[in-house]
């Protein structure tokens, strides 16, 4: 029996994020820098006679996931199971640490550790632009998250460039256990367009990678904040922390992040700010621009 493979579903952020238009389909056209932190929640897999797929759901923040249908997960290794045809049987169990309808693609991650694990498991032979499709119809943030490197990211979220290498930095990632459904904050944004502005100059430390950040913005953030106002004493408190370059919002809420220096600094105000806030999630992470997971290098037929 092939022995179970775990893997870290690693929280999204987007360092920036531009709406630069919107398809008459109604998808907003977007333009961001997306990196991942090294914390976030874990897949596990393992070999199951028969062929049946069970999903099994534990971790500080599972009781605030959907179940069944509604649950990325399961529609994540039903899809490839469906695809793939493979009579095998699995077991897929999530740790849930990361907050839910959070801005950082958990559920995303979720669905592209899924992906790879299973493949990995099942050894299906699929080309990872077959596995993209794949992911793309989960959801716009899946894609990015199977890729797992910085990226830059443009139209509806299916478009990725690689970005340049990022200086080595850490992040601190709060949010306030408070959903901030990403349809709602669309329907609040108004005003016009963004350009896009895509990072492509090399940065050499974190002090330069946080002046460019402040040459862009996410446009998401004023209706976020709209909808979930606690997500303004998030940034405050982010900002009050000695070390912190750049306060933001990360994708569409409510979780924020703040840019630091070193991990002191990040490990730190984290621990300050779970002081100051015990109901809020708060925790000091790497910031990285390659993939630790392998998700594209290894995969079969890749």
């Amino acid at each position: 029996m092939t022995a179970p493979i775990r893997i870290l579903a690693r929280a999204k952020i987007n360092l920036y994020l531009h709406v630069t238009g919107k398809r008459a389909d109604g998808y907003h056209l977007l333009d961001s820098l997306v990196a991942f932190a090294g914390t976030g929640d874990w897949i596990e897999v393992s070999s199951l006679p028969g062929s049946m797929v069970t999903i099994e759901v534990d971790g500080p923040t599972a009781q605030h996931l959907p179940t069944g249908e509604t649950n990325i997960v399961e529609k994540a290794a039903m899809l490839l199971a469906q695809h793939s045809a493979k009579p095998v049987g699995a077991h897929v169990r999530l740790t849930k640490t990361l907050p839910v309808a959070a801005g950082i693609g958990g559920g995303s991650a979720d669905a592209a550790a899924t992906l790879v694990a299973l493949s990995k498991l099942w050894g299906v032979t699929i080309h990872k632009s077959v596995l993209d499709e794949l992911a793309l119809s989960l959801g716009a943030d899946v894609p990015v998250c199977l890729d797992g490197n910085a990226v830059q990211m443009s139209g509806i979220g299916e478009v990725l460039t690689p970005a340049p290498a990022l200086p080595p930095a850490w992040v601190v990632l709060v949010n306030p256990m408070v959903a901030c459904p990403t349809p709602a904050v669309f329907k609040a944004r108004t005003g016009a367009f963004s350009p896009a502005n895509p990072l492509t100059e090399a940065l050499q430390n974190v002090r330069e990678l946080a002046t460019a950040l402040k040459l862009r913005q996410n446009d998401l953030a004023a209706p976020a904040i709209a909808t979930v106002p606690t997500i303004a004493v998030v940034l405050a408190a982010l900002e009050a922390q000695n070390g912190c370059l750049l306060a933001r919002m990360s994708g569409s809420g409510a979780t924020c992040f703040g840019l630091f220096e070193s991990e002191n600094h990040a490990q730190t105000a984290a621990d300050e700010i779970k002081k100051m806030q015990t109901n809020w999630w708060s925790v000091a992470a790497p910031l990285e621009s390659f993939s630790r997971n392998a998700y594209g290098p290894g995969l079969p037929g890749s």
